[in-house]
């Protein structure tokens, strides 16, 4: 029975390439897969999905105002049967694609793997990553590390000398240098002004087998 899961982290932490070692899996079995990314992340340029350490595929972007369920129908009445559908940036989706893609799940049994963001760089929730956390299936947290050594769970945005940009759109596209995922405890410090982040520490993933699928 096909589920909806909703694979979330900081940033870093390394969904996409999760994303496409999963696409991979499924068509090293013959199987075929629909990627979905959003159509304002063009850093890979537009409808590619493509990872920090140099993987990449073929996906079909869309727009907010698009109906997923819409076009994963399309996309089976064109190329035939769906064994799989995955979501990159799952966390620019809208609250009705949220639910559009748990359609795709309940109304024509395909299982859906989304991947994004839990919360922005003031702590809070995105829109789509609030409805997938109330809706999926299956939560699964993809683990990183804060400098701090300690889990990252928080996103800052900082200003070239490390500090913390407490205001600005939610969404901005490129610059991953200004993100820097980091604890709770260290997201309080930073964002209080009594602590900065030195922008060349990198952040990695942690070896924890089973964690990220």
């Amino acid at each position: 029975m096909a589920k909806l899961y909703f694979y979330y982290s900081a940033m870093n932490a390394g969904k996409t390439t999760t994303l496409l070692q999963s696409a991979y899996n499924y068509h090293e079995r013959g199987m075929r897969t629909l990627i979905l990314t959003p159509q304002l992340d063009t850093r890979a340029g537009d409808g590619v999905v493509a990872s920090r350490i140099g993987l990449r595929a073929n996906a079909r972007s869309f727009t907010r105002e698009d109906d997923l369920l819409a076009l994963v129908q399309a996309d089976i009445e064109k190329r035939g049967k769906l064994d799989c559908v995955l979501v990159d940036e799952a966390q620019f989706l809208t609250k009705a694609q949220a639910w559009q893609i748990s359609d795709v799940v309940d109304v024509l049994d395909i299982p859906v793997l989304a991947y994004g963001l839990r919360t922005d760089f003031r702590g809070e929730l995105f829109e789509g990553s609030q409805h997938l956390l109330a809706w999926a299936d299956n939560l699964v947290e993809i683990k990183t590390i804060c400098h701090t050594g300690r889990k990252a769970t928080m996103v800052v945005r900082v200003d070239e000398h490390g500090r913390a940009v407490t205001d600005g759109p939610q969404v901005e596209i490129g610059g991953n240098d200004r993100y820097v995922s980091v604890s709770r405890a260290e997201f309080k410090k930073i964002m209080s002004g009594e602590g900065r982040v030195e922008l060349q520490q990198a952040i990695l993933p942690l070896d924890m087998p089973g964690e990220n699928g």
